[in-house]
């Protein structure tokens, strides 16, 4: 079995020999070979990183059970209170709307 630890290891030291190989055949002076070096290889140590941090937490998804019943009881207690938000917000758009109604009847009558 091979530790996370192990295959950052072993991914970066893949990506150094691949850096090397691609910087000679890429390159023409020291300071290409180097830079090419240093980006490979960067770029899979932190590629390594991503892998292990997926693949621990895909193997902690499996193994954790999933509380369905407690969150079936929280999401319909967040229906039950959307419900009452919006019972709430349609009886006081319609009292604005009645105030509104009233208020250009006023204007009318004033008018007049």
């Amino acid at each position: 079995m091979m530790f996370g630890e192990n295959f950052v290891y072993f991914f970066t030291v893949q990506g150094f020999f691949i850096g090397i190989i691609f910087g000679i055949l890429k390159s023409f002076d020291a300071e290409g070979l180097f830079i090419y070096t240093f980006l490979i290889t960067t770029f899979f140590y932190l590629f390594s990183h991503v892998i292990i941090a997926l693949y621990f937490r895909t193997i902690t998804v499996k193994a954790y059970l999933f509380p369905k019943d407690l969150h079936e009881k929280d999401l319909d207690l967040f229906v039950r209170e959307i419900n009452k938000r919006e019972k709430l917000i349609d009886s006081v758009s319609k009292m604005t709307d009645e105030a509104m109604k009233m208020n250009s009847e006023d204007k009318v009558r004033s008018t007049r």
